[in-house]
């Protein structure tokens, strides 16, 4: 039947999903109710695990419209299902922003319904509200005010003057209340969500069926080990509730001051009343923000740690009510300098006399940025890694096996004449035992023993599924300022501009002789500083560019505002010994204090790359506007004439030496501008015509440990990007002095620039040129000798690198889609990159199969730590919230630990999913051929055997720590892999062949005879003792006691070490098993144990196990038969799998580039290599095979390509996408 395509909701969001509608049926719904007695409730069960059976089995289709339930099912790769219930909600009007009849709604229903309301469906899905909208034909979200797409003219024309109450109390019937709702579940909601898990059903129904067999110990320890496991888990994630709960439980139900419409005094309300069109106001003493809200009046001081990471103060300013900057429409995320994030802490607020700060609500409740970033941990998208997808694909092989098992069972069973109910038992029994019950606590221990490694480096995760995927990087993506150079800049020196040139550089700022300068009036002021508790606090390179001045910053106090009307807010001053001095030439401003008071602040913006502030000296009549910011940009907005002709030679020299350079200008106003008009004024129109006062150079030192990691990551085969939104000069300098581009590697800019009237979008490529030493090439190819690369690879290695500026990057994903594969594959440095585009640049290195890291220090990280497969914040505030890792040292360091330890987890992972797939097969291969004479093992033999040998090894086996240094291979990550299977299948076949040797080889010995409780196989020594044992022993009604029992259970018994220690292996990722001393006494002891009861049998012991007493001579045989399997298991591991089928078959396939070459001018050694490894790759057909992963395919294109790199000077155009070559630039 095909399937009926359903309706798109939020459509291109994150959370896209498809929804259909149905309508209970009720002979569908008596059919499954049938079901459901006849299967003893596991019909509902099922029900519940597949909520769309559940849905389709009790309901039937229908339009969304008519729907009384939902089906859901998400887009993306994961096609998660859920199921929603549609509510009806009675409103007089559809929408929240509709305008009400006043006279028709002068009351709010109450249960009654009125002709005039309107009966609304919704539903509530992942804490959000969907609306039927009738003109859309689909459900819809109402974020908040945005959704009017009003302009910020219009918020302060109609938004600022607040909501009656009445309107609020209809808005708040859809947008609800204005809270993060972290509701915590019971203990028993917890219990009965965690004990329905499929696997906890399944080891009920294998409690209750051994229960039938008598095997009551057995099923009570597995009883004894789910409570202890449930017990845990629900300890966990009642704590993670309760975290999340107090997190956000601060700012979750406040006072706040509201103002009402038209009424003069603002009332007091709870901030759950609070809903989008409200107007708060803040008050002076500042508050944690309980909403997310546009500033429409005075000045607010924030720090926003929780969302960025970053505990610099933020200044926050109104929105814009005139100009083209006003007519644009309010948009959160381009005028977050404009908005109050829910959750952060407003400091303090900068008011003027008669006047409050206000701010109207834009969002409430789950809707606001904390809200999402909250929804993000309480629904997280499943962690999608092969591991788990392989190791349900296994486990159903495993089912399988079972099912071959229990049908031969039941056909042995009904040969045999055996009684119906033990057909019943001992065939599902055979299932039980496939499927191994300590799996998922055995898989968990590895992930919480390298959670607890990283905790004592100091890297705290709050997602270890991540800590596997970390063995899998291949490409960490470092953010530059903080994290590769340090975070404090150190001012070098000033680079005036005196007409049409520079004047020398120089190296102190706060000389005498530069007091009186615009160049040093502007470093004072174009600032975002303030005083918090009489300290200065902002940016730190607002900082050091203000102390360089030795000016003084002053703030003017509450009484001083209501005093003057209107006050500068913030006043600067050079110290008092300095100022009269400077001014004595002066007659003018001789006896006048040179203090600057600052009117107006427009606050740095990323995307727009600068800062303007507006000053007012003291005793002038005019006004000033500073600007300072990235050169080219300032540059562009000053006068031609004003900016010195060696301006682009200048700002090149000191950026390819690794320099921060910021541009300083100058403007003075018309001196008709009064304070008023000011504060009105767009940006644009004061950002015009400045004139150039020239650079300040700062210095952005290289952490120490930088450098070192990355030649380590290099070594490893671990690709490392820079991310920056620094200068792209700057930024190339920093990535050859850090090693990530080194010194005989060329680096080509993409300059690309956007389609212009009629000329297309083009990329100008630029080589830039190596001012450093260029080391010997032999030096070079030795170096990579040393790091273990491959030779081969090594020579086809490209020189170069690409780097691109967010502006281009822009450019080329919208006009050049398809050149974006092929530049970011050999792309290292990305400048000037925008936060949004970090994002989508680790979107890009995903698509085509990099398994990608982000490491950041969480300022403007956020979105790409969340987006990496592995985000490492360096940074210990709260939004480390929204990185899965965080690490308390605030370099680069932790990078390779994290890399290590997730490698020593992944390969722990495979162990013990090996070992326990090995534990379940040995097993079933024991009863299976025990079944064939009518007899099992005992309670005590499977209790021994589960608790004392499988526990014990599946949880000390994990516990070998991370390999010391990081090697260039990378661990495998899917189990359905050659090498993985190879491993398990030729275990199996040797449990197999060894079982069945020693099951068949016990028949024919000339003491065997069919086992009953008068039988005396042992030696005269043994045999008084052993006969009166077994004289007095009960009848064995099972059958448990016999020869092939007690010969299975010995040599099973050493299978199950043997493979564990086989498995266990420790270079080049894990420390050797030996140094895992736990493991070792564990194997040490179960060996001397089980050799000793085995050669020396205790009689306690003997009937403790069920098992018979067997001739001293038949013990010998057993334990060389023992010895011989675990040799050749270890053979077949070692010798087979890790050395020569490894370096012949399975690493040969790994290369990226390896180029095809005749043997012929290798050595002998090398030529039988190449021939065994083609003859071997041909035999299990893995000649020639492509690359799986993207990458490799696009690296492999373009060894082909004559054209790539594109020539130095060359232009590529978007209309034919070839390349011209051009003049050169």
């Amino acid at each position: 039947m095909k399937r009926r395509e359903g309706t798109i909701i939020n459509q291109g969001l994150e959370d896209e999903m498809e929804v259909w509608g149905y309508q209970p049926c009720l002979w569908k719904m008596i059919l499954v109710g049938v079901g459901a007695v006849c299967s003893g409730g596991l019909l509902l069960l099922l029900l519940y695990w597949l909520p769309e059976w559940g849905v389709k089995g009790t309901c039937t289709h229908t339009s969304l419209r008519d729907a009384h339930t939902l089906l859901l099912r998400t887009t993306d790769e994961f096609r998660q299902w859920f199921r929603a219930k549609v509510h009806v909600m009675m409103a007089p009007g559809r929408k929240p922003f509709d305008s009400l009849d006043l006279t028709s709604t002068a009351q709010l229903p109450n249960g009654d319904v009125d002709c005039g309301f309107s009966a609304i469906h919704y539903f509530s899905h992942h804490s959000t509200k969907y609306y039927w909208s009738d003109v859309m034909q689909n459900f819809e979200v109402f974020k908040g005010l945005e959704d009017v797409n009003v302009s910020c003219a219009g918020v302060h024309s109609d938004h600022s003057s607040g909501l009656s109450k009445m309107l609020q109390e209809y808005r708040m019937l859809f947008f609800g209340e204005n809270e993060i709702a972290v509701r915590v579940p019971s203990l028993f909601k917890l219990l009965i969500k965690e004990v329905l898990n499929p696997f906890y059903i399944f080891q009920l129904f294998s409690v209750i069926l051994w229960s039938f067999e008598d095997y009551y110990y057995y099923a009570s320890a597995i009883v004894f080990m789910s409570a202890i496991s449930i017990a845990t888990s629900l300890y966990t994630i009642k704590k993670q509730y309760v975290m999340l709960h107090d997190m956000v439980a601060a700012h979750s139900v406040v006072r706040v001051s509201v103002c009402r419409g038209n009424k003069v005094d603002a009332e007091q309300a709870m901030s759950t009343e609070l809903v989008p069109g409200d107007v708060i106001i803040i008050p002076a003493n500042g508050m944690i923000m309980p909403c997310d809200a546009a500033l429409i009046h005075g000045t607010c001081i924030v720090n926003e740690s929780m969302l960025t990471g970053e505990s610099v103060p933020v200044t926050k300013t109104s929105l814009p009510s005139s100009g083209e900057d006003a007519a644009v429409i309010y948009n959160m995320e381009e005028h977050k300098r404009h908005t109050l994030f829910c959750g952060t802490h407003v400091i303090q607020t900068r008011f003027y006399a008669g006047e409050l700060v206000k701010a109207v609500v834009v969002r409430t409740g789950f809707s606001t940025e904390k809200g999402q970033l909250v929804r993000s941990i309480l629904y997280p998208k499943p962690t999608d890694f092969k591991l788990y997808r392989d190791a349900y694909l296994f486990l159903l092989c495993l089912v399988g096996v079972a099912g071959i098992g229990f049908i031969y069972t039941i056909v042995l069973s009904i040969m045999n004449k055996v009684p119906a109910k033990t057909i019943i038992i001992e065939s599902l029994d055979i299932v039980t035992i496939t499927v191994p019950p300590a799996l998922p606590a055995a898989m968990t221990a590895g992930i919480v023993y390298a959670q607890r490694r990283l905790k004592q480096v100091g890297i705290f995760c709050i997602s270890p599924q991540r800590i596997n995927i970390c063995g899998q990087l291949n490409l960490v993506c470092f953010d530059k300022t903080g994290t590769l150079t340090e975070d404090g800049l150190d001012l070098w020196g000033i680079h005036r501009a005196e007409g049409d040139s520079f004047s020398p550089p120089e190296s102190d700022a706060a000389k005498d002789s530069l007091v009186n300068t615009a160049f040093v009036a502007c470093m004072a002021s174009c600032h975002s500083l303030t005083k918090i508790e009489g300290e200065l606090s902002g940016d730190p390179l607002d900082l050091k560019m203000f102390s360089a001045t030795g000016w003084i910053l002053e703030e003017a106090t509450e009484e001083e505002t209501a005093l003057h009307n209107p006050i500068m807010p913030t006043v600067v001053r050079p110290p008092k010994h300095i100022a009269p001095e400077a001014n004595q030439n002066n007659p003018l401003t001789q006896n006048m204090p040179c203090e600057i008071g600052i009117v107006r602040q427009f606050p740095f913006s990323s995307a727009l790359q600068r800062m303007t502030v507006v000053v007012r000296r003291l005793g002038e009549k005019h006004m000033d506007a500073y600007l300072k910011g990235a050169p080219e940009v300032v540059a562009g907005l000053c006068k031609q004439h004003t900016v010195p002709q060696s301006f682009s030679q200048t700002l090149e020299t000191y950026t390819t030496q690794g320099f921060r350079v910021i541009a300083l200008a100058h403007r003075q106003l018309e001196s008709k501008l009064s304070w008023h008009k000011v504060q009105n004024l767009s940006r644009d129109l004061i950002e015009t015509n400045m004139e150039f006062l020239g650079l300040i150079i700062m210095q952005n030192k290289i952490k120490e440990e930088t450098a070192g990691v990355l030649r380590e990551l290099r070594q490893a085969n671990i690709r490392t990007l820079m991310v920056t939104g620094d200068n792209m000069l700057t930024a190339i300098s920093v990535a050859r002095d850090c090693g990530m581009v080194r010194a005989h590697e060329k680096v080509i800019i993409a300059d690309a620039v956007p389609p212009k009237e009629s000329q297309p979008a083009s990329i100008t490529w630029q080589y830039t040129e190596n001012n450093q030493t260029v080391k010997d090439d032999l030096a070079v190819e030795i170096h990579l000798e040393e790091e273990g690369l491959d030779k081969q690879v090594t020579e086809q290695e490209p020189n170069y690198h690409f780097a691109v500026s967010g502006k281009a990057f822009a450019v080329i994903t919208e006009h050049f889609p398809q050149l974006v594969q092929k530049l970011v594959l050999r792309a290292t440095v990305f400048a000037r990159m925008a936060p949004d585009q970090k994002t989508q640049l680790v979107e890009v290195l995903q698509s085509i199969d990099y398994t990608v890291g982000m490491c950041g220090d969480g300022a403007n990280d956020c979105g790409a730590l969340k987006r990496a497969h592995s985000g490492i914040s360096l940074s210990e505030l709260e939004a480390s919230v929204a990185s899965p890792f965080t690490s308390s040292t605030a370099n680069i360091s932790c990078v390779p630990n994290l890399i290590r330890e997730g490698r020593a987890a992944l390969i722990t992972s495979f162990c013990v999913f090996k070992f326990m797939a090995l534990y379940s097969i040995i097993q079933y291969v024991s009863v299976t051929l025990l079944y064939s004479i009518l007899s099992n093992l005992g309670d005590f033999q499977f209790l021994f055997i589960d608790i004392a040998i499988i526990l014990i090894i599946a949880f000390t086996m994990s516990l070998n720590p991370a390999w010391k240094e990081l090697v260039c291979r990378r661990p495998l990550s899917s189990l359905i892999s050659g090498p993985l299977l190879f491993s398990v299948l030729t275990q199996i076949v040797t449990s197999l062949v060894f079982q069945v040797l020693v099951f068949l080889l016990v028949k024919q010995q000339s003491w065997y005879e069919t086992w009953t409780p008068e039988s005396d196989a042992c030696n005269v020594n043994s045999s008084n003792l052993s006969n009166s044992l077994n004289v007095t022993s009960p009848i064995d009604h099972k059958n448990i006691r016999n020869y092939e029992n007690t010969t299975l259970f010995y040599v099973s018994s050493f299978q199950y070490l043997s493979v564990a220690i086989v498995f266990s292996k420790g270079k080049p990722f894990r420390q050797p098993s030996y140094k895992n001393w736990p493991f070792m006494l564990s194997c040490i002891g179960l060996y001397t144990f089980l050799l000793f009861i085995m050669l020396y049998p205790i009689p306690a012991i003997d009937k403790f196990l069920e098992i018979v007493c067997v001739p001293h001579d038949w013990r010998v045989t057993l334990v060389i038969i023992v010895v011989v399997n675990a040799a050749v298991s270890f053979m077949l591991e070692i010798l087979i799998l890790d050395i020569i089928l490894w370096r012949l078959v399975f690493r040969g396939n790994q290369g990226v580039n390896r180029p095809t070459e005749s043997p012929s001018a290798d050595t002998p050694q090398e030529a039988n290599d190449h021939w065994s490894s083609s003859f071997l790759s041909w035999l299990l057909c893995r000649r020639n095979k492509p690359p799986r992963v993207r990458y490799m395919n696009v690296a492999l294109e373009l060894q082909d390509d004559a054209d790539w790199p594109p020539r130095p000077s060359s232009v590529t155009y978007a209309s034919d996408t070839q390349s011209h070559n051009s003049a050169p630039l």
